[in-house]
């Protein structure tokens, strides 16, 4: 398998799971604002949104979306318990969480690091994304894990988004909780 990443995005979480769960892999830089890869490839004809991750699966396919393909790795992988088994409930809490950090999260951090984003949307979004993160701090008070036992894919994908914080002026000491958190996963 390709991983296509770039540093400090959302590709970061993909390449977590691709270590925890011991795949063998490569990995391939994606330029995004020139849409070229490190070898010089056209990521637009790998991912024609242009954005990343994308996995480039050993049959020729590729798979894109964060949520999507961690969630295919730990399939791949049941016995590293990166996801809860398929059809149980524990797994349907899983995805309410990957969108959880994918929608109200990931999302919420746009507005935020987009230059042309006038200052009293930001206002607006930071107070909303801090919101947000109280409700993932009550969500690990007395928890080492998002899902209570055992680090899973939605961990990996939500140590990648609190990373993005202290690029954009939201610092996690507001939330000892998911301070320790960040801690914890890194």
């Amino acid at each position: 398998m390709k991983l296509y990443y770039s540093p400090g995005a959302c590709s970061l979480s993909p390449h977590i799971v691709l270590n925890e769960g011991g795949f063998r892999f490569d990995k391939e830089r994606v330029d995004l604002a020139s849409k070229k890869t490190e070898t010089g490839a056209d990521y637009a004809a790998i991912n024609p949104d242009g954005y990343v991750p994308a996995l480039l699966l050993d049959d020729g396919q590729v798979l894109t979306e964060g949520p999507a393909i961690i969630q295919y790795l730990a399939d791949r992988v049941p016995e590293k318990k990166l996801a809860p088994p398929l059809g149980t409930l524990e797994r349907y809490r899983l995805m309410q969480w990957l969108n959880f950090i994918s929608t109200e999260l990931h999302k919420g951090f746009s507005p935020l690091f987009n230059p042309q984003a006038p200052e009293e949307w930001k206002a607006v979004a930071a107070a909303q994304l801090g919101r947000r993160l109280g409700t993932v701090s009550r969500q690990l008070e007395g928890k080492d894990w998002l899902l209570g036992e055992g680090f899973t894919v939605a961990d990996a994908y939500l140590f990648t988004v609190l990373g993005w914080g202290r690029h954009v002026g939201i610092e996690l000491e507001q939330w000892p909780v998911l301070q320790a958190y960040q801690g914890r996963v890194s």
